[in-house]
């Protein structure tokens, strides 16, 4: 029996980021690049936007696109974007090519059903999707290839890894990886099993970071997600973690790892025994996990995806080394304002004190622990932070835990010019009122939490 540790707390895994090699956070910037470590906070008028392409709980005939700037909060872009002009689409895997297309790789039938084809479908926009071909994966007595995912590797390689069955034993999968042998993506290698993960493992997704590929791979007759490395691609990979060694519980498929602004990384799995999509996070290149969060939004309809992320144009900014009071775009007459050292929403109006005006006017500059993030000074020299999840003020005292409580990135909010500002070390939390409080808050999905978490920059009172 695998022994899990005490799941450590957000904080901890926080701290661990700080010790991580720069190696471990940056490869680069390869276009398209899908499975290797890429982070850092999108730089002023740039936003993170990350794209999911799941299949409904209800209809595994269509998938839905969603997308988010922060990794939590998805909302739709279109439904029943695309539907295949035969059989099914399950465990949609996404990426962006070279050529600017996106792509989509896809099972082909549903779970009863003998399956020896994946599919593949490309669509310019995400939105507007046109089906490629249904690829017969070429192993002798296949019975089923399910959840094909795409992995790009730091050479630019295009691979997919497949799970498959064979006619002797239908429900034993085995991973295996098919290397794309032109750009159009429309000619394939010869599978290879990859070697060192076993037979029964399925829904295999890789990561590369440095020169090591980590391997998060469902082990089907436990139903826990293991976890393995390998100097290689292909293998041989060593399971080194087995059971609920990372407290996210048995039930669980699908897994999608991601790596987040602030150099963390975020894995996305389906819930399938309780009907619940979540996600955790890992700050010590994935030795740790926080404990599983919820998807809001997407539990109990979306199924079986994986995640894109990309820095795009047209992102929110704020001027910085400047002088700017935030107006709350659901109370227009509430301003941040600092009173005892807190951060509160009070009115404040032509008419109020001058003490009140200077409280309410902040010098925004360079986030303390990510220059293309934000934080925000008082008249004193006082930084706003948080402090057990509410906002404050205090002396910069020079460690990274200030910094990055600190720190703040802004993503766009519900109205023209407004700005959401997310902590930078608790990803998902955002500055959001309650009770005129200004609080760190979890975000719930919900439109009102959208617009208690929205300020408009607006000319300073002071």
């Amino acid at each position: 029996m695998t022994t899990r540790p005490p799941t450590p707390s957000r904080r901890t895994l926080l701290r661990a980021l700080t010790a991580l090699p720069a190696s471990a956070l940056v490869l680069g910037e390869l276009p398209g690049l899908l499975g290797t470590a890429e982070a850092a906070a999108p730089a002023s008028g740039y936003a993170t936007r990350y794209t999911i392409v799941p299949f409904l709980n209800s209809d595994d005939g269509t998938v839905n696109v969603y997308q988010s700037d922060d990794a939590a909060d998805f909302r739709l872009l279109q439904s029943s974007a695309y539907t295949p002009p035969s059989n099914r689409i399950r465990d949609a895997s996404i990426f962006k090519h070279t050529n600017g297309y996106y792509y989509l790789t896809y099972t082909t039938h549903t779970w009863q059903d003998v399956s020896t084809t994946i599919g593949f479908a490309r669509s310019a926009d995400r939105v507007n999707w046109t089906f490629l071909y249904d690829y017969t994966v070429p192993i002798a007595g296949l019975s089923r290839a399910w959840a094909p995912e795409w992995f790009v590797d730091s050479d630019g390689s295009v691979n997919v890894i497949v799970s498959c069955s064979t006619t002797d034993d239908e429900w034993v999968f085995i991973p295996y990886v098919l290397t794309a042998t032109n750009s159009a993506l429309t000619a394939w290698t010869s599978p290879v099993a990859l070697s060192g993960i076993g037979s029964n493992h399925i829904d295999t997704y890789i990561v590369k970071v440095g020169s090591t590929y980590y391997a998060f791979t469902k082990n089907e007759t436990a139903k826990y997600i293991e976890y393995g490395t390998a100097a290689s691609l292909k293998g041989p990979y060593a399971i080194s973690r087995t059971g609920d060694w990372a407290g996210w519980g048995s039930y669980r498929e699908g897994p999608s790892v991601i790596q987040l602004d602030n150099g963390g990384w975020r894995i996305f799995f389906d819930g399938y025994g309780d009907g619940t999509y979540y996600y955790s996070d890992s700050y010590d290149t994935f030795a740790t996990w926080s404990t599983p969060t919820a998807l809001p939004t997407l539990s109990g309809t979306a199924r079986h995806f994986t995640v894109i992320k990309e820095t795009v144009s047209g992102g929110t900014s704020v001027t910085k080394n400047a002088t700017r009071s935030f107006q709350s775009v659901n109370y227009t007459t509430r301003y941040w304002e600092e009173q005892s050292a807190l951060l509160n929403l009070p009115v404040v109006t032509g008419s109020s004190a001058a003490a009140d005006k200077q409280a309410a006017t902040f010098t925004v500059v360079a986030g303390l622990a990510d220059s293309n993030g934000y934080s925000f000074r008082d008249v004193a020299g006082n930084y706003l932070r948080h402090y057990d999840f509410r906002g404050r003020f205090d002396a910069n005292d020079g460690t990274t835990t200030f910094a990055q409580d600190a720190t703040f990135i802004a993503r766009t909010g519900t109205s023209s010019g407004s700005v959401r500002f997310e902590s930078y070390n608790y990803p998902g939390y955002y500055l959001r009122h309650y009770n005129y409080q200004l609080r760190v808050s979890l975000a719930d999905g919900t439109d009102l939490f959208r617009q208690d978490s929205s300020f408009v920059p607006v000319t300073s009172w002071a």
